[in-house]
């Protein structure tokens, strides 16, 4: 049975973190929805390649109806973690021990979420320390995988790691 996939996103997301591990968690069975500020926007990717359409505005979006949450790189989650709502439906995730999928900046929300004290994980070389500072256990590898539930990765080539453990996960 496939399970439903919450993604935060928004415009100047990196546009192969998202399209790859969308493609790959649906040729598995899962559904990918994108949540985003207003549903009915089209969000687009940094590489102006991709247009995502939002299927759920952040003001209708349950954290409760989701079994995993991906968040894709890029300027994306900056522009999420000014939002609390975002914020906190985040924080959901991590505080309900769901799969978490965080590549690149990704780790940016879940840092304004509080939620990585203590975590091993990884993030873009340029968040790395902000990663520290949180409380997070930074490694810098192409995958982490935390307490069988936070998946984290550094940049587009480490995608293939990163959807593998992604798809482990969602297979559990």
């Amino acid at each position: 049975m496939g399970k439903k996939i919450a993604t935060v996103i928004t415009d100047l997301f990196e546009d192969s973190e998202f399209t790859e591990p969308k493609k790959a968690f649906e040729e598995k069975g899962h559904q990918v929805v994108t949540v985003g500020p207003k549903k009915g926007i089209v969000a687009t990717g940094k590489q102006n390649q991709t247009n995502v359409p939002i299927d759920v505005g952040i003001e209708d979006a349950n954290p409760g109806e989701y079994d995993a949450l991906f968040i894709p790189g890029g300027f994306s989650p900056d522009l999420l973690r000014a939002d609390e709502r975002f914020v906190q439906f985040a924080k959901h995730f991590m505080e309900e021990k769901k799969p978490v999928f965080a590549i690149c900046h990704g780790p940016q929300l879940l840092i304004t979420a509080k939620t990585l004290e203590g975590r091993d994980a990884t993030g873009y070389k340029s968040i790395q320390v902000d990663l520290e500072y949180a409380g997070a256990k930074v490694k810098d590898v192409e995958v982490v995988v935390c307490q069988n539930q936070l998946v984290t990765s550094r940049e587009p080539k480490d995608l293939p790691a990163f959807i593998r453990e992604s798809l482990k996960l969602l297979e559990q």
